[in-house]
């Protein structure tokens, strides 16, 4: 996947990060490498996103480094050397004019000249020197990184050298859309309604979970979507009610709903939507009372979207819709009981990741584009109802990207089981 963006959007996210660079600093992204799976086989490549975010590059084992001392900002991408005979195994390696039209980095080296490099700035800082690494670990049993064994490194062969996180400024940079970035997520987006179209049409009664899967990853595999942001959740009956279930093994009997949660991604811009369906494509008057609560609390979150609100009003304003509409329908006598049916958060940022880098106590600012995503799980009933959009925060509210998925339970029924 290669990006289609001008190199002028990442010269200027670069431009921007060196200037919350202090003096005497340097920042050092690891593109990654393949994991190994079994013996000779390995897992698909996929970018480190903050080395992606600031090169535009989606190639294994590179290292970006920029300088700032005395005012002046340098940037190096290091490379690997080329090698007749890997090549004819793996084929070439990126150049640098290949490397030069993605990014706009205009110097570059190999990777077996990068450390020296790196020990002549340190040199040159004359014991003032601050390192920043993507520190990013979501939990204690991660393997380590090489951003982590690199700071282990590099702190035991230069005590003075102060290690920092850039994880921060990533954040904030990354946090608001550009144009080119919101252009991203509405190509995937529009790859994911061809699916949800394209699964809707060929449901039946007693379909398997993954034949639907199967009509969801030729519509997107025909758009040339290899890497999919997160496994597609394809939730029957029951299985709706469990939020991240992923098995996608079970039949869709007759009367049950399917809870759709998926998402294309276009050059690693992720889509993120749900819509719940009948697999026989007649709601029951009772699946269409609490599909319409979920509906109801998604509409009106929706239009509490402007800049700023933060995430938690958001889903402040979703637990009274729900909690309201529980009262009414007898599910609960309290609105403190709400947590039974209803227990994660309504919304979270999107972007080049699926739960995209974020401050969840940060009011919103135009060009930030998140989730809205209520949903009821009652096991009792083995009914699961969640709807989500994807929502661009503009100057005066918002705009919802996803708007063309249908989500009206007229619009849904029509379009089960009717092949084009």
């Amino acid at each position: 996947m290669t990006t289609t963006m001008d190199s002028k959007e990442f010269v200027n996210r670069r431009q921007k990060l060196a200037e919350k660079m202090p003096e005497h600093s340097v920042l050092v992204l690891f593109s990654g490498v393949a994991k190994t799976r079994s013996q000779d086989d390995k897992y698909p490549f996929s970018p480190n996103r903050n080395f992606y975010y600031l090169t535009g590059i989606a190639r294994s084992n590179l290292i970006l480094m920029i300088t700032k001392r005395a005012g002046s900002v340098s940037e190096t991408l290091f490379l690997q050397r080329p090698n007749e005979l890997e090549a004819k195994w793996t084929g070439a390696v990126l150049s640098d004019q290949e490397a030069k039209e993605l990014s706009g980095i205009e110097h570059f080296d190999y990777l077996d000249e990068w450390l020296e490099a790196f020990a002549t700035f340190v040199r040159r800082c004359e014991g003032q020197c601050s390192l920043y690494l993507d520190l990013y670990r979501y939990q204690w049993s991660d393997e380590q990184t090489l951003a982590e064994a690199f700071a282990e490194d590099a702190q035991k062969k230069y005590k003075t050298l102060q290690i920092q996180d850039a994880g921060p400024w990533l954040k904030e940079l990354r946090m608001v859309k550009s144009p080119a970035e919101i252009e991203e997520i509405k190509r995937a987006i529009a790859i994911t309604d061809e699916a949800i179209r394209r699964m809707w049409a060929h449901s039946r009664p007693g379909i398997m979970e993954y034949e639907l899967e199967a009509h969801y990853d030729f519509a997107l595999k025909s758009n040339g979507v290899r890497e999919l942001p997160y496994l597609p959740i394809i939730a029957s009956g029951i299985n709706a009610t469990v939020l991240h279930y992923e098995a996608n093994n079970q039949r869709a009997e007759d009367g049950d709903l399917v809870l759709l949660d998926l998402g294309a991604a276009s050059n690693y811009y992720a889509a993120d939507i749900s819509r719940t369906f009948p697999v026989n494509g007649r709601f029951t008057e009772r699946q269409k009372a609490i599909y319409q609560l979920v509906l109801e609390a998604e509409i009106k979150t929706i239009e509490a979207v402007k800049p700023g609100v933060t995430l938690q009003q958001l889903n402040e304003v979703t637990k009274q819709v729900l909690a309201d509409g529980l009262l009414r329908l007898g599910l609960i006598q309290d609105s403190s009981e709400l947590s039974r049916y209803y227990y994660h958060a309504v919304s979270h940022h999107l972007g080049l990741d699926t739960h995209d880098v974020s401050d969840y106590s940060a009011v919103m600012q135009p060009g930030m584009v998140i989730t809205i995503e209520p949903g009821l799980y009652i096991e009792e009933e083995a009914i699961g109802i969640r709807i989500e959009d994807d929502v661009l925060v503009t100057a005066d509210g918002y705009e919802v990207l996803s708007a063309q998925i249908p989500k009206e339970i007229a619009e849904v029924e029509l379009l089960i089981g009717k092949k084009e």
